[in-house]
């Protein structure tokens, strides 16, 4: 790799002739790491030019550097560092030599510190790695998605990949919604209605930030998925924690002062709860009493691989007051980062305003790309594949989960990618995890699901999308182990 001319600069305050310093500053260079061992310099000719000085001066000074063993020559290829360049110095530079300014007083408000937590990197080189949302590439349809994006970059779909939208959004993928995904779920919407965001997570924040303020409450389930509880603790509203049962969030428990309610009625996140039709018209009339709005989350109705998913919330919505969040990420890829809003017009004006002041829009070749893969019939593929895939893991998975006695608390009615689990008291499941992993299995504690002070420790999450349904029954073997081995009966059924 060559290094560009334009990171060589001369300090108006450096002392010496031309030559040393030259010198200097290349060798400054190579001891701070910023110029790395093989990389090409530029030749005598251009860094004279650029430096403003004679090319003697410059081709005596890599003479130097050159003797010294901090470059090497490659005849008429130019002059590269040396692999034998000292090796730049190998430590962390502790807070108070970074900078003078103190952080804790100048940062207004923070946003790290959260309870969402990170998923190891490395999670597809586990054996058995039972984590939810993450892509399975032996399902997707890498070829015709590359067909989809060469496609998006010819000559007929420049100004798509190539404009400004500002607030707006690609118009084949914004019908392509309206006229096909959202009648899936009994939703009627005009474009005005819908907005494309960078996946669900980017729209539960669009909403909050829209919809609440320091003096008003957001009612959440509990447990629930946990970047929304970070998104409504940085949003500083008020927050209520109101615990769901085997059916989702009770209405009647929502307080009455409630602003917007958040839901996850068609698949509860986590315990895969299913909202009966005669909670969701009790919901809607709670909320028509308290006047307040509601978000759903649609996260994952695509994976009903058992039977047709309920109609979803919105669908049943007479007043205008439910805003409906969908996702594609769920479905192809997590990296693709594609999601949708739908709402009354005032609120999707004020929610793409707001956008656009942040990240204006999606990149407008993913928009285009992702509208031809879904227009095109690969997407109603895939997502058949990858049911008929998930089907055989659940089987697996209930299967071994009776064999080996483990405590299953929650699955999807319809389907789904995950199985909520209990451990026996006493087992934080955390430490379990800890301990699981050095037998090459992934599971997802379950505290961080929960909220308030008092958040039981043994629940935990199982996903099934990633691992092999050939290595499902060993890996519950495995976990089961675990467990057993963390109880005082230490035996587990055979």
């Amino acid at each position: 790799m060559a290094l560009p001319v334009e990171t060589f600069f001369l300090s108006p305050d450096a002392q010496g002739t031309l030559q040393s310093q030259i010198q200097q500053m290349i060798a400054r260079g190579i001891l701070s790491g910023q110029f790395r061992r093989g990389e090409k310099l530029p030749s005598t000719r251009k860094l004279a030019g650029h430096l403003g000085v004679s090319r003697i001066t410059v081709t005596i000074a890599y003479t130097e550097l050159l003797a010294n063993d901090y470059l090497m020559s490659k005849g008429r290829s130019g002059y590269y560092v040396s692999e034998n360049a000292p090796s730049p110095p190998s430590f962390t530079a502790s807070p108070d030599q970074l900078d003078a300014v103190d952080w804790s007083r100048a940062i207004g408000q923070r946003f790290s510190g959260g309870v969402t937590p990170r998923k190891p990197a490395d999670w597809s080189s586990y054996r058995y790695p039972f984590i939810y949302g993450q892509a399975d590439q032996t399902l997707f349809d890498h070829a015709n998605w590359r067909l989809c994006a060469l496609q998006a970059l010819g000559q007929r779909d420049f100004s798509s990949m190539t404009s400004d939208y500002f607030d707006r959004d690609d118009t084949q993928l914004v019908e392509f919604i309206a006229r096909h995904t959202l009648p899936r779920r009994g939703i009627t919407a005009a474009p005005e209605q819908i907005l494309i965001t960078m996946g669900a997570q980017n729209a539960l924040w669009l909403s909050a930030q829209v919809l609440l303020t320091q003096r008003r409450r957001a009612a959440l389930e509990d447990p629930c998925y946990h970047a929304l509880r970070d998104i409504l603790v940085q949003a500083r509203c008020h927050v209520t924690p109101v615990r769901v049962d085997q059916d989702g969030m009770p209405p009647e428990a929502i307080p009455p002062d409630s602003d917007v309610i958040f839901t996850t009625p068609s698949h509860q996140c986590p315990t895969n709860a299913t909202m009966p039709m005669n909670r969701r018209h009790a919901l809607l009339e709670r909320a028509r009493e308290i006047d307040a709005l509601i978000v759903e989350d649609d996260y994952e109705f695509e994976t009903s691989f058992l039977r047709a998913p309920s109609p979803a919330l919105k669908s049943l919505d007479t007043d205008g007051r439910v805003i409906y969040v969908g996702s594609f990420s769920k479905s192809m890829f997590p990296g693709l980062r594609l999601g949708y809003l739908v709402g009354s017009e005032p609120f999707i004006r004020e929610a793409r305003a707001l956008r656009a002041s942040v990240l204006r829009h999606p990149p407008g070749h993913i928009q285009r790309t992702a509208s031809y893969f879904l227009s095109l019939g690969h997407y109603d593929a895939l997502v058949r594949r990858m049911g008929n895939a998930l089907h055989e893991r659940r089987l697996r998975m209930e299967e071994g989960i009776a064999q080996y006695g483990l405590d299953l608390a929650g699955q999807g009615a319809h389907g789904g990618s995950s199985v909520w689990m209990r451990a026996p008291e006493g087992i934080d499941t955390q430490v379990l995890a800890d301990r699981l992993h050095s037998k090459g299995v992934l599971i997802e504690p379950g505290q961080s699901f929960f909220g308030g002070e008092e958040r039981p420790r043994n629940y935990y999450r199982l996903g099934y999308s990633s691992i092999p349904a050939s290595r499902i029954n060993s890996g519950l073997q495995a976990l089961a182990s675990g467990i057993a081995s963390m109880t005082d009966t230490g035996s587990i059924p055979p």
